[in-house]
């Protein structure tokens, strides 16, 4: 009998980049989420303050996380933000969203942050109550039609 696999978060690097490129969610999911391809341009031109992450279970690409950590940030909306999370369409509702999150909090207040943000488009299908069941509440603003929910951390 086999151990379970047990999900990390990984640095991208050259061997597993096409891993990363590899992680697509759901058609109807694509409205509320950029896709991976445009998250690493984006982290390639902010790379100073860029944390992208692929999450293996095993050998196994099942999601992509990136955050903004900029403590220099005049809008503390966008100090620590969880940029983007996509989770591969076959393996939602397994967890994943909720160890990457962790993981990003964790990696947080290692750096001594108190505050994680998170930007989502409202409507149908939209992860608000995702976030929101981890803890995340509304902050009351929308910024460029992102509703921006926070995560105070104790």
């Amino acid at each position: 009998m086999t151990e379970p696999l047990a999900p990390r978060l990984v640095e991208i690097t050259s061997d597993n980049v096409d891993a990363a490129l590899g992680v697509r969610v759901r058609d109807d999911q694509h409205r509320f989420v950029a896709s991976v391809e445009r998250s690493l341009a984006q982290a390639y031109a902010a790379r100073d303050t860029a944390w992208p992450r692929l999450l293996m279970d095993g050998d196994e690409a099942v999601g992509f996380v990136m955050v903004s950590f900029d403590p220099e940030e005049e809008d503390p909306d966008f100090r620590a933000e969880i940029w983007r999370l996509n989770i591969g369409e076959g393996h939602q509702g397994k967890g994943y969203g909720r160890f990457a999150v962790q993981g990003v909090l964790a990696e947080a207040r290692s750096r001594g942050i108190s505050r994680v943000t998170v930007s989502w488009v409202p409507g149908e299908g939209s992860p608000e109550d995702f976030y929101l069941a981890l803890g995340f509440r509304r902050t009351g603003r929308v910024d460029e039609g992102e509703v921006i929910g926070e995560l105070l951390l104790g």
